[in-house]
């Protein structure tokens, strides 16, 4: 599957580092996110000032982009601009802290897997409920699993994903409920 990963927490944080590891084993995966952290940014969309794209590499292999906006600026060029094809589904995170309740109206997270919604891609928002101290491997196979569901079970149009995981280790998860917003 062709994925376009992102999040509002920045390029080099640890929650898209362990979710690019375990999501680009099966996947065709390309990273687009902000440069620098944008928690908190909601929906924003860059318009006063030029967005600036900078290739990343790690270990010597490309691995995306670095953009000077925000999370939705992140996958609306992405979308637009960088990937020959669109992507078949946009993933977002892992968020450090949970997303719930009025908070997805403030979450980058959740906004970058909205615009990949509006773009008509199905979409989803990973967070790890904690503020301190996560387990993000647990927290990227948690997500993998979630992906996998998807990759058969697909999203209707217009409906995203805001997945919270708990930070518990992964032996206490006993699955996965579903619920609106």
């Amino acid at each position: 599957m062709r994925i376009l990963l992102t999040n509002d927490d920045g390029i080099n944080s640890e929650g898209l580092t362990q979710l690019y590891l375990k999501l680009k084993r099966n996947n065709d995966v390309i990273v687009c996110a902000p440069e620098a952290e944008q928690s908190a940014v909601g929906h924003a969309i860059t318009l006063n000032r030029p967005l600036r794209v900078k290739k990343v590499t790690r270990s010597g292999k490309f691995i995306g982009y670095a953009v000077s906006g925000t999370p939705a600026d992140c996958v609306k060029i992405a979308v637009r601009s960088l990937l020959e094809q669109p992507p078949e589904m946009v993933i977002s995170g892992i968020n450090y802290g949970p997303n719930l309740g009025s908070d997805i109206l403030y979450s980058g997270t959740v906004s970058a897997a909205t615009e990949g919604t509006i773009l008509g891609i199905p979409s989803v928002a990973f967070s790890l409920a904690t503020k301190k101290n996560g387990n993000f491997k647990t927290a990227a196979d948690i997500a993998g699993k979630v992906i996998s569901i998807l990759k058969t079970a697909s999203l209707p149009d217009g409906i995203l994903l805001n997945v919270n995981i708990p930070a518990v280790a992964k032996s206490r998860i006993r699955g996965i409920s579903i619920t609106k917003q």
